[in-house]
């Protein structure tokens, strides 16, 4: 297994130029279709994984919530049908999935604040928020600097919460998942009617995840970053986990 340190400069290594160059116009071609995507390459099942985040959550009333890579604000709709009086805040480095995530947000009533920018280096102050969120973009990130950033903004005794698809352990395992995985995205591409820039990006997603971290990686990392209480919930033998983390008091 590699170390930690050693993997995310692998990482850096093998996609820098795809994360800085090219998958802000992937994503801006996703935008108009991910949710029915998502839901399409997860048989059905894209609501049940939203679910059982959110049922790891806990808020309070009147909170600060920061959603991290809010995509088209899945998190902080389902957090303020549970508790509209949240304070919440989306950041997204894509304006074309908050533009989604904005009409999402007010068809149904709910004030979502916005901000789009580089979730490598947050905008806001020291310990502002009750709660983090980060869900399901991980992959396409240097998950230690945007930890890191996550736990400076949060307040001493608050709450991180993190899903994403992971990197099996079980060699089986991994290779019937990206069996899956590659099957799947060539069927949902043509179903949604995936444009260029999204297309070229199915082997990148493929690539991205066997590079990324396993659920055991991912809590020694929230732990060597100065986490407290981590825990995750494995789903389908570690491809999906659902990890819980606290910022400490000072």
């Amino acid at each position: 297994m590699l170390q930690l340190a050693a993997r995310e400069a692998l990482r850096r290594e093998r996609f820098e130029d795809v994360w800085s160059n090219e998958l802000n116009d992937a994503f801006a071609d996703i935008a108009r279709y991910y949710d029915r995507a998502n839901e399409i390459a997860a048989l059905g099942m894209w609501g049940e994984f939203l679910d059982r985040f959110m049922r790891s959550i806990e808020v309070s009333p009147g909170q600060k919530v920061l959603d991290v890579c809010a995509g088209t604000n899945a998190v902080g709709i389902a957090l303020l049908k549970r508790e509209p009086s949240l304070d919440v805040q989306a950041m997204d480095r894509s304006a074309a999935m908050q533009e989604v995530g904005q009409q999402n947000a007010s068809a149904l009533g709910f004030l979502i604040k916005s901000e789009i920018g580089d979730v490598h280096r947050l905008p806001f102050p020291n310990e502002h928020f009750d709660v983090v969120t980060l869900q399901f973009a991980s992959r396409h990130l240097r998950v230690a600097e945007v930890f890191s950033e996550i736990r400076r903004v949060l307040k001493p005794g608050g709450h991180f919460y993190h899903s994403d698809m992971l990197r099996p352990r079980n060699p089986v395992v991994k290779t019937l998942y990206y069996g899956y995985l590659k099957t799947c995205l060539n069927f949902t591409s043509t179903i949604v009617g995936s444009g260029p820039s999204a297309v070229k990006f199915k082997q990148y997603f493929i690539d991205a995840l066997d590079y990324f971290y396993s659920a055991e990686e991912l809590s020694i990392m929230l732990r060597q970053l100065g986490f407290t209480e981590v825990s995750v919930d494995r789903v389908f033998y570690g491809m999906i986990g659902f990890h819980k983390a606290v910022n400490p008091d000072r």
